[in-house]
Formats: C-alpha cells, sequence, structure tokens
C-alpha cells in the first residue's frame, strides 16, 4: 500500500491557493453588490481614445490609496473596443481620494504581462501622469465631491 507525504512546502503552497481563490470569490461578490445599490455617490466616466487596436480588452480598475497596486479596484471594469475607443462609468462612488489605472489587455488574460521587468501592454492613469518607474497613486489621485467626473486616460 502506499502512502503519501506531503510536505510542508506543499501544504502552505495549498493553503496560499485556497485564500487567493476564496479572496477571488469575495472580490467578485463584493462587486455584484456595488452595483446593485441605488444611488448613493457620484460617476467617474471614463474614455480612452486612440487605443492602437481593438483586440483584447481594457481593464479599468477604481483604487483608493489602499489597494493601490496590492489588490483590485474598488470597482472594476472590462470593455470592448471599438473603432480604437473605450468609454465606461463607475457608478456610486463615495466622496474620498481615488486613483484610475487602465490596461489594454490585448491577450485577455487579466493581467499586465511583462518582459525583463518592461510592461509589454499599453496602460494609463487618471491625470495621466509622465513617470518613469512603477505608477505612483499620488500622482494619479483626484477627489470625488458632490460633482460627477470626466477623465480622458491616454496610454
Amino acid at each position: 500500500m502506499k502512502t503519501f507525504k506531503t510536505s510542508k512546502k506543499q501544504y502552505l503552497t495549498f493553503i496560499n491557493s485556497l485564500v487567493v481563490f476564496i479572496l477571488s470569490i469575495s472580490f467578485s461578490f463584493a462587486q455584484v453588490d456595488a452595483d446593485e445599490t441605488t444611488d448613493t455617490g457620484q460617476t467617474i466616466t471614463v474614455v480612452v481614445n486612440k487605443v492602437k487596436n481593438n483586440s483584447g480588452q481594457i481593464m479599468f480598475a477604481l483604487h483608493t490609496n489602499d489597494t493601490w497596486m496590492k489588490s483590485q479596484g474598488i470597482q472594476n471594469i472590462n470593455s470592448s473596443i471599438k473603432d480604437n475607443t473605450v468609454t465606461v462609468t463607475f457608478k456610486n462612488v463615495k466622496p474620498g481620494a481615488y486613483a484610475i489605472m487602465v490596461l489594454h489587455d490585448e491577450n485577455e488574460n487579466n493581467r499586465m504581462d511583462f518582459e525583463n521587468g518592461m510592461p509589454q501592454e499599453n496602460y494609463g492613469m487618471s491625470n495621466n501622469p509622465l513617470s518613469y518607474g512603477p505608477p505612483n497613486f499620488s500622482e494619479a489621485k483626484f477627489e470625488v465631491t458632490n460633482k460627477n467626473l470626466n477623465f480622458d486616460v491616454r496610454f
């Protein structure tokens, strides 16, 4: 009779995978709940013009300082591209400080692709900062108050 021994490393890998799976389910349910709420906040409309092609999708994420470059945004929208342009609207955004990250996911693998540490897909942020290095929340940050907002994001 064969016996299987599980190493500590295999066990930790399994636990980490399980935690990530549970969190991803939680994020998807949180998104559904946010979409079902009544109008209690502002809208933020984001337009991306001059997308280099109509392949793949454009991924939009509305972030707070707490989620920036750490997890999914507090609202996430994926959109197809038509005539090299995409427009999306975040709804029911409460007052506070936010930043938007936008990614042209050409191969639709739901993540940014890198080669030798450099991004291989176009991306942009609210306020269109010209930065060298990782995206910075303070450069993309804006305040939501009592008015709806519009942003044009460039890649």
